[in-house]
């Protein structure tokens, strides 16, 4: 009983709330998916410094609400994995009324902030919020193909980002959008090869082949890390980029194809979770090239 109070006592902490409010949110994933957004702002042309704001506030919060909106879905579920076990809500750190109030506030005020931009821009944030939250979500417990519907609001930023300024559709933010989903594929199935049995105990099965960790699934994820070597090209083969993005652009994805590759040859775990974070380096580098070396 002591030892309880103790730790609720711990809990009622202002550092310690932040803490919760921070792990609730994600808030290292929620700072990628911005960073992602804003290289497409970029890449087009913007520059209004208040326009960045409005989309790095905005694309933050609602990103943070599908995080914990995600959290609240799977909270008995998070009970029964280590990596998720010591979340706010599975250690009663958070109650549900208030951890349903923090997703509610940061999704009304990141899309208000969005539609300062224009209401595509909004739109978008709350299609991605749905897929991810409604659609995504409740899907990975029935079929790894949740896999193919999480990598359309994953793949969202950098097309929100760019139509954030240009308020319009079009080969751009077209482009931008499907490199990164192609990304997606060897991005988080390197994650479930690395976190698969967390993830079996969690009722989650989201490597590709029924098999889990074995060479069809390895095959599946070097296949897609090959294409993002040409399809990465795009926007150089379309005239919108440089040289450096025909040099660094092939050595950056051959390497990020050499260590999927590498995984298919050994289908070690400790290879999965090399190509886990060369997903993590690959991308923004990726982005940001194209954002310094358009022409």
């Amino acid at each position: 009983m002591v030892e309880s109070d103790q730790i609720k006592e711990q809990g009622n902490k202002p550092t310690s709330k932040v803490k919760s409010y921070i792990s609730f949110t994600k808030l290292r994933l929620s700072a990628l998916v911005i960073v992602s957004a804003l290289s497409g702002y970029l890449f087009v042309g913007g520059h209004d410094l208040i326009q960045i704001t409005y989309l790095v506030l905005g694309g933050f919060l609602v990103t943070a609400a599908s995080n914990g909106s995600n959290q609240i879905w799977e909270k008995d579920l998070d009970k029964l994995m280590k990596r998720t076990q010591n979340r706010p809500l599975p250690q009663n750190e958070m109650s549900l009324k208030e951890s349903y109030f923090v997703v509610i506030f940061c999704l009304i005020s990141g899309l208000v902030l969005l539609y300062q931009l224009n209401f595509t821009t909004a739109i978008l944030g709350l299609l991605s919020y749905v897929l991810y939250v409604f659609i995504y979500t409740p899907m990975k417990r029935i079929s790894p193909w949740a896999v193919f519907i999480g990598a359309f609001p994953g793949a969202m930023p950098p097309m929100l980002g760019a139509i954030a300024h240009t308020n319009e559709f079009g080969l751009i933010p077209g482009v931008l959008f499907f490199v990164q989903f192609i990304w997606q594929f060897p991005h988080f199935w390197a994650i479930a090869w690395v976190v698969f049995d967390d993830y079996k105990a969690g009722g989650f099965s989201l490597l590709p082949s029924k098999e889990g960790k074995c060479k069809a699934s390895a095959f599946q994820i070097v296949a897609y890390a090959f294409l993002l070597i040409p399809f990465s090209l795009l926007p150089w083969l379309l005239g919108w980029t440089g040289i450096a993005t025909l040099i660094i652009g092939t050595i950056a994805s051959a390497w990020f194809f050499w260590y999927a590759y590498k995984l298919f040859l050994t289908t070690d775990d400790k290879d999965a979770k090399k190509l886990m974070f060369a997903s993590f380096l690959y991308l923004p580098v990726i982005q940001f090239l194209y954002v310094f070396d358009k022409i």
